[in-house]
């Protein structure tokens, strides 16, 4: 299984809101997987390595505009490309 495209470097912060400044089109064209404290997650909304936390809605739980309300969770971050 051999990928003839490069992958872009995974930044340090990165987020899935296109209206936010760490968000990057070129890291999603591609498959991205987030382990925090040594098990995959799938609900990540946003990370950063270097200072050990990922964004995670709450719940169902709403703000006024429809968009989840995010919980931040301290511990060890890895992103890889699957």
């Amino acid at each position: 299984m051999t990928d003839t495209t490069q992958r872009p470097a995974l930044p340090d912060h990165l987020s899935i809101d296109p209206r936010s400044p760490h968000y990057v089109a070129a890291v999603f064209e591609h498959d991205v997987g987030i382990r925090f404290n040594d098990k995959e997650r799938m609900d990540v909304e946003e990370y950063c390595i270097s200072e050990g936390w990922v964004k995670v809605p709450a719940g169902k739980t709403v703000d006024r505009k429809g968009n989840p309300l995010m919980i931040k969770l301290k511990g060890k971050v890895e992103a890889f490309y699957r």
